[in-house]
C-alpha cells in the first residue's frame, strides 16, 4: 500500500518525498480544496501517461493542469482580460479557467488529449507549496478510478488506488468537496464547462456576464466532468426521491425526513440545517458511505437548484447516468 504522509505534522517530509516521486515520474496523491488529486509532472509524457493507466481514464478526457501562481500560468497559457480577471480575483481557489495553450509550453500534449487549449487551476492549500518546490506544473485529476466517486480524503484514496500508488499526501478532509468550477471564455462570452465549489453566480458579479451552459447532450469534451456518465457509486443511484424504497440508501438533503426511511439500509442528511456548502463538503463522503452500506440503490431526496446546489445536482446526475 501507499505510504501516507500527514502534511501537518511533517511538512517538509511530505514535500522532499514528494518532489522525489513526482521526478521520478510517478504520480503522488496531493491535497486541495476541492477533492484529492492524482498528481504527475505535466511536461513529461510517461508521468501522464501513468495517470491515465492508473485511473483507466479515457485518454480523450483532458487534465487540469495545477499551478502555483500566476506567472507560472502565464508560461504555458495566453489570458484574454476577463480570464485574467477571474484569476486574480478567484485563485487561489475552486476555478479552472479553459484557455489557449502557448507555443512555447513545455506541458505535453497528453494532458490536453491533443486540444489547442489547457484547463489551469491555482489550488489551495498544501498542494501549492508541492508544485512551487517542483517548479512545473501538475497535471492532476481526482484521486480514483475513472468514473466512481472523487475523494475527499487520504483513506478514500488509499481504499481505492493505495495499492497502485508510492505516496498518499494528507492534509485532513478536503475543505469544499466538489471539483473547481470551469469556465471557458469565448469572444468575450462566458461558458460554463462544468459547475463546481465556486458558486457561478460569483462569476457573473464580478464579471456583468451572464454564464452560458451548453448542452450536456452531444457536447463536445472539451474539459474534465463533461462525460455523461461520472461520480458513480457501485448502486444504482435514484434522484429527487420523495420516499425511501425497503433497503435502499438514503441520502437527503435539509432534515426532512422522507416516508419509508426507517426501513432503509442508511440514512445520511448532507446538510440538516439546510446549508449548500456543507452539503458540497459531505456529498463524496456520503456516497462512499451509502454505497458501502450494501443496498442496491441509493436514493437523493431533492436538493434545492441555486448556488453550489447546480454543481450537486450535476454531480448526481452524471452518477446516475446509464454506465457504459
Amino acid at each position: 500500500m501507499a505510504e501516507i504522509i500527514d502534511t501537518r505534522t511533517e511538512p517538509e517530509r511530505a514535500i522532499e518525498k514528494a518532489c522525489a516521486v513526482l521526478s521520478d515520474g510517478e504520480p503522488v496523491a496531493i491535497p486541495t480544496e476541492t477533492v484529492y488529486g492524482l498528481a504527475a509532472d505535466a511536461t513529461t509524457p510517461d508521468a501522464i501517461s501513468r495517470i491515465y493507466e492508473m485511473k483507466g481514464r479515457p485518454r480523450f478526457n483532458p487534465l487540469i493542469c495545477h499551478v502555483c501562481d500566476l506567472a507560472m500560468a502565464e508560461a504555458h497559457v495566453t489570458f484574454d482580460p476577463v480570464s485574467r480577471r477571474l484569476a486574480e480575483a478567484f485563485w487561489p481557489g475552486p476555478l479552472t479557467l479553459i484557455l489557449p495553450q502557448r507555443r512555447e509550453s513545455t506541458v505535453h500534449t497528453l494532458a490536453s488529449a491533443g486540444l489547442d487549449t489547457l484547463g489551469i487551476r491555482m489550488p489551495d492549500g498544501f498542494s501549492r507549496r508541492v508544485i512551487a518546490r517542483f517548479g512545473r506544473p501538475l497535471a492532476a485529476p481526482s484521486a480514483n478510478t475513472s468514473g466512481k466517486i472523487s475523494p475527499t480524503s487520504a483513506a478514500h484514496v488509499q481504499a481505492d488506488l493505495g495499492s497502485r500508488l508510492k505516496l498518499i499526501l494528507d492534509a485532513g478532509p478536503a475543505a469544499i468537496g466538489l471539483e473547481s468550477t470551469i469556465v471557458k471564455v469565448e469572444n468575450g462570452r462566458l461558458r460554463l464547462l462544468r459547475p463546481g465549489g465556486l458558486d457561478a453566480a460569483e462569476i457573473e458579479a464580478l464579471t456583468g456576464l451572464a454564464i452560458e451552459r451548453p448542452e450536456a447532450a452531444g457536447a463536445v469534451i472539451e474539459a474534465p466532468g463533461m462525460l455523461a456518465s461520472h461520480y458513480a457509486p457501485g448502486a444504482a443511484v435514484r434522484l429527487d426521491a420523495d420516499e425511501v424504497r425497503k433497503g435502499e440508501a438514503l441520502i437527503r438533503f435539509g432534515g426532512e425526513a422522507l416516508p419509508g426511511e426507517a426501513d432503509a439500509a442508511i440514512v445520511l442528511d448532507l446538510s440538516p440545517g439546510g446549508s449548500l456548502r456543507e452539503a458540497a463538503a459531505n456529498l463524496f463522503d456520503y456516497m462512499k458511505k451509502a454505497d458501502a452500506s450494501g443496498a442496491a440503490t441509493i436514493a437523493f431526496g431533492p436538493i434545492p437548484s441555486e448556488g453550489l446546489g447546480e454543481a450537486i445536482i450535476d454531480r448526481l446526475q452524471r452518477a446516475a447516468a446509464p454506465r457504459g
